[in-house]
């Protein structure tokens, strides 16, 4: 969730052994939340661990959201999902400043450890810090920053932990909880909408909410302890580590995808009624299928040849198919194709009611463009009904 383009202080774990070692250590764990930043990367902010060694006089950020963007091939890593992210180790104060620099909020509150706890929480994270360990496979559901630190509190506290049971109604989805971050960004959103399958319309129970870092946040601050029949609470108050104003997003409504798609399904309609120029709607008609033809291939490599499960069952292809890469062949042979494009024309009328009675939550945005394809492969099926213009 968190980029960290500088790797140096990786090396600061290299010197923690002896700090482990010590059994009498006076340690405070403290769980970090930071506010969502501008950048893509940063908008659903982001989790990490400070502890705090009195003994030897260390004060370190545990951070399991490190990636290194000179990493080979990185794009075709991150697009594959064969992305490896880091865990690193550096100072408090360094962590501040980065903050402090893209004036983003932090708060801080308090883990309440027992010592064994803590020297039990001390020896899972020595062991992520091995080289064999310190790296792993992103998986932005269910094991990334947030994840990791759940689980490791999970690990020392054992069955002595206790969530709040999990509600029975009004669950939101993921898609819906990643929608709280990026509804601010329109065209992020339906970048995201459009890429994501049914598994993001899964239910985030209780515990699962906690891949997001002010749900981890939230829901930890609602655990307790049982430690000899009481109740005692997981966090203590939050602390205001660094707080900025929140930043405000305002996006012209013309500058949105629905306006911008829905007002090039107008233009495109009223030239498929009234203009008459055949070789000019024969290389319309190749661009708008090369451009579909290329987001089909998106869709078909995130459904089947991508590790992100998120993106996977995806119901966009029912009309991002690849039956439209066979109609753009056909219109640069200039061959009808009748029935090809037929195909493509009947399957983007039958999305449309599909959306309504599956879960798969489809972004408005991209209506019109399922309406332009309908509009411009209607033409070239040979529909005796057709009342447009024909090719």
């Amino acid at each position: 969730m968190k980029k960290l383009v500088v790797l140096a202080a990786f090396i600061i774990s290299a010197g923690l052994n002896n700090i482990y070692a010590q059994a009498d250590s006076t340690m405070d764990v403290y769980m970090l939340t930071c506010a969502p930043g501008k950048a893509v990367y940063s908008i659903y902010g982001h989790s990490a661990l400070r502890i705090i060694d009195h003994s030897a006089g260390t004060d370190l950020v545990y951070n399991w959201g490190v990636f290194d963007f000179s990493t080979p091939n990185f794009a075709w890593k991150f697009a594959k999902g064969g992305l490896r992210y880091i865990l690193g180790v550096y100072s408090y104060d360094s962590f501040l400043k980065e903050y402090f620099y893209e004036t983003r909020s932090v708060y801080s509150q308090k883990v309440n450890l027992t010592r064994e706890e803590t020297m039990k929480l001390m020896e899972l994270i020595r062991e992520n810090l091995k080289p064999e360990n310190v790296s792993y496979r992103y998986d932005f559901f269910y094991d990334d920053c947030s994840t990791r630190i759940r689980d490791l509190l999970e690990k020392v506290t054992g069955k002595s932990l206790i969530y709040p049971p999990d509600e029975t109604s009004n669950v939101p989805s993921f898609r819906e909880m990643i929608g709280e971050y990026s509804r601010v960004y329109p065209w992020l959103e339906m970048g995201i909408n459009f890429l994501m399958g049914t598994p993001g319309d899964k239910k985030a129970l209780f515990r699962d909410r906690m891949f997001l870092p002010d749900y981890l946040q939230l829901n930890l601050a609602r655990a307790v302890i049982n430690r000899d029949r009481k109740m005692i609470p997981l966090l203590q108050p939050t602390q205001v580590e660094m707080e900025f104003s929140p930043p405000v997003y305002k996006s012209p409504f013309y500058s949105e995808p629905m306006f911008i798609f829905g007002l090039l399904f107008i233009v495109l309609f009223i030239l498929s009624a009234r203009f008459q120029n055949k070789q000019f709607m024969n290389y319309l008609d190749i661009f708008i299928f090369l451009c579909f033809s290329l987001l089909a291939v998106l869709m078909i490599f995130f459904n089947f040849f991508t590790d992100h499960m998120q993106t996977r069952m995806n119901l966009n292809i029912i009309w991002f198919n690849p039956v439209i890469i066979i109609c753009l062949v056909c219109l640069i042979i200039n061959r009808e194709c009748k029935a090809w494009f037929r195909a493509v024309f009947f399957l983007s009328l039958v999305f449309l009611p599909l959306v309504i009675i599956t879960p798969h939550r489809v972004d408005f945005s991209l209506l019109p463009i399922i309406l332009i394809l309908a509009l411009r492969s209607a033409p070239r099926s040979g529909f005796s009904w057709y009342p447009l213009t024909k090719i």
